[in-house]
């Protein structure tokens, strides 16, 4: 049984969707939801679903002390909507086995600051013409951990940031859960 941690910040759609995919698997269990942030969504998903969940603000969570004695038992890592760089003490206790999910194809509009409705502005902007998903492993650098699947969606001429938002979520929904299944099998076989 591999056991898995989420780390999220925010409404917790994919970390559902996540947790939802592995219920009642008999090779991968989520054991934690961990948040930086008290009032993410997130834990209250993870609550009714009956997984564990932990919150450290930023401090605690950059305080080995206070951060790895939480992930004792923890096989694995994924970051759903987690805000917060990964202290280098974390990637080198959990090397290749980090996931990161990016709303678009990295490199193009990864790095600081680039989150969420940022991403999506950043791509109307550019005038890009497809956009979609990165699903990478995490490491000291901001998005720039080695690139384990990509996904696009055509971004047309009249789709807002909101229509981008939409279709790069329809995609993180379809992917991310299988994505990290075939990771995880392929790590701990």
């Amino acid at each position: 049984m591999t056991h898995i941690a989420i780390f999220v910040s925010g409404g917790g759609t994919n970390c559902e969707n996540i947790i939802r995919h592995f219920s009642g698997s008999t090779e991968v269990s989520i054991d934690l939801v961990l948040s930086n942030r008290t009032d993410a969504y997130a834990l209250v998903r993870a609550q009714r679903l009956g997984v564990k969940t932990a919150v450290l603000g930023r401090a605690d969570f950059n305080n080995e002390q206070r951060l790895m004695p939480l992930l004792e038992g923890i096989d694995f890592i994924v970051l759903a909507g987690f805000l917060l760089m990964a202290p280098p003490f974390l990637t080198a206790a959990y090397p290749h086995r980090m996931l990161n999910i990016h709303p678009a194809l990295l490199p193009k509009y990864g790095g600081k600051g680039m989150y969420g409705h940022h991403v999506h502005e950043a791509v109307k902007a550019a005038n890009e013409k497809e956009t979609g998903i990165t699903i990478h492993y995490v490491s000291d650098e901001c998005d720039g951990g080695e690139i384990v699947f990509q996904a696009t969606t055509p971004v047309l001429p009249q789709d807002t940031p909101e229509d981008i938002a939409a279709k790069v979520h329809e995609l993180e929904q379809a992917h991310f859960p299988r994505v990290i299944e075939e990771v995880v099998r392929a790590t701990f076989e």
